[in-house]
């Protein structure tokens, strides 16, 4: 096995390497320095280390299809729900001209809007590979807390679920009931 030597400092390496389609320059001695795409990184999960990079050699003006992740911007309309329904999409592109993400804006989108992966806007020299139709973020009525404590009640009604009464509750009702209890007595002592 050949030891590969990245072309970049080591905190570059990692900090490239967080792009998860980084394009790097790798020197194997003895060759001249090659462009690969790291496909597959391992990371310890406690320590900032890289254990272990797979690479595929890539060629300048090769065409390649990559899973770019989504970054949704701006504000929906007031109290709806921005749900990313698919984070990533597959593209194709120029392998020196990879997007870091494909940006979706939903800035001042009503409820019942859906954004399909045909509508993202693609990046020059890039084309959609995944379905067009593919949903990517879909725009909902945000739930009111009396609403949503009325579908938890009816949930509940439906499973079984019975709910204990409160302390203070069973205490009042103790409290009506043992008054009652003692006329009861009081009524039976003067019939004797």
């Amino acid at each position: 096995r050949d030891r590969i030597h990245l072309a970049l400092p080591f905190h570059d390496t990692f900090q490239a390497l967080k792009n998860p389609n980084a394009l790097l320059t790798i020197a194997v001695e003895g060759e001249s320095d090659q462009l690969a795409l790291a496909k597959d990184v391992q990371r310890d999960p406690i320590k900032p280390i890289i254990e272990h990079v797979d690479l595929v050699i890539v060629k300048r003006g090769e065409k390649v299809t990559v899973e770019v992740p989504v970054h949704v911007e701006g504000d929906a309309a007031p109290e709806t729900v921005v749900t990313v329904d698919n984070a990533t999409l597959e593209i194709e592109a120029d392998v020196t001209n990879l997007p870091e993400a494909l940006v979706v804006s939903v800035e001042g989108l009503e409820v019942g809007t859906q954004i399909l992966a045909g509508q993202v806007e693609m990046p020059a020299g890039s084309t959609l590979v995944s379905d067009p139709e593919l949903l990517v973020v879909n725009i909902t009525q945000q739930i009111s807390a009396e609403d949503l404590e009325a579908e938890l009640a009816e949930a509940e009604a439906e499973a079984g679920i019975e709910h204990e009464e409160s302390d203070q509750e069973t205490e009042g009702d103790d409290a009506a009931e043992a008054p009652a209890e003692g006329d009861a007595a009081e009524g039976s002592e003067d019939s004797e």
